[in-house]
């Protein structure tokens, strides 16, 4: 009686379905448990909002995207910029394009549809005017039947009935530098509205410092925040928790310092 030579078929199919299911396991692990760094898409729009988020060179910058990055790489995610116009960035934000945007809460059209983190850096509003022009504006009483320069698009809630109303004359331009060349030039406009940081930098950047003075008072004190879709509450809580920790060690301070 002959003896049958062994089959080895059935093993090396055996040890192929096993590779297979082993390559699948490493897959699905990398894929489900984020072996590689997570991506989290932030807005900084195409123009960007310095010194808060600066888009013009090869690098993004800005106080916004410093904290954020600090935070973001620290809690495991590759931080991407995304620049989205105004107009398209909350659509594109619900339907998932892009992670977060940099809002106030009071600048959001329907804030209810969003969650907000807590306050990263404080806006302070303020009125700014030519110092040839010799007069100064501290409050919104100030500016009856005057004519301000604003910035097409954005929201003024303190100011906002007296434009209704027309006690308070707005006329928009889109980037924070045409507001003070209007003013410079212009004899029918009486101040801007601009975030005192921003102010000084682009006047700074311009090389108009000396050109122009701030109300000593804030108009608004708004919290400039990360605005996210309602289903990012676990992030919130983790970036809130690692907001306040560098808070309290000195570093957001450090980041706002480099931009002072």
């Amino acid at each position: 009686m002959k003896h049958r030579k062994p089959c080895w078929f059935p093993t090396f199919t055996r040890r192929l379905t096993c590779f297979i299911s082993m390559f699948a396991m490493s897959l699905y692990s990398s894929t489900v448990f984020g072996s590689d760094p997570k991506v989290f898409r932030l807005n900084i729009s195409p123009n960007g909002y310095p010194p808060y988020m600066i888009a013009d060179q090869e690098e993004p910058a800005g106080i916004m995207w410093d904290i954020v990055s600090l935070i973001t790489g620290r809690l495991g995610y590759q931080l991407i910029a995304e620049k989205i116009p105004r107009k398209r960035v909350d659509q594109m934000l619900l339907d998932g394009y892009i992670d977060a945007t940099p809002r106030a809460i009071e600048w959001a059209h329907e804030p209810e549809k969003y969650l907000f983190t807590a306050p990263v850096v404080d806006i302070q509003e303020v009125f700014f005017t030519p110092k040839h022009a010799k007069k100064t504006y501290q409050k919104a009483e100030d500016l009856f039947s005057k004519t301000v320069v604003t910035h097409l698009g954005y929201l003024y809630p303190q100011l906002q009935p007296y434009f209704k109303s027309g006690a308070i004359n707005r006329f928009d331009v889109s980037q924070e530098r045409d507001m003070f060349n209007f003013l410079l030039h212009g004899d029918r406009f009486d101040a801007a509205v601009v975030d005192l940081l921003v102010g000084k930098w682009v006047l700074k950047k311009e090389g108009l410092q000396d050109q122009f003075r701030a109300s000593s008072s804030d108009m608004n004190s708004y919290g400039f925040r990360l605005m996210m879709r309602r289903d990012s509450q676990l992030f919130v809580d983790r970036f809130n928790a690692e907001l306040a920790r560098i808070r309290e060690s000195g570093e957001l301070e450090a980041i706002l310092a480099n931009y002072q």
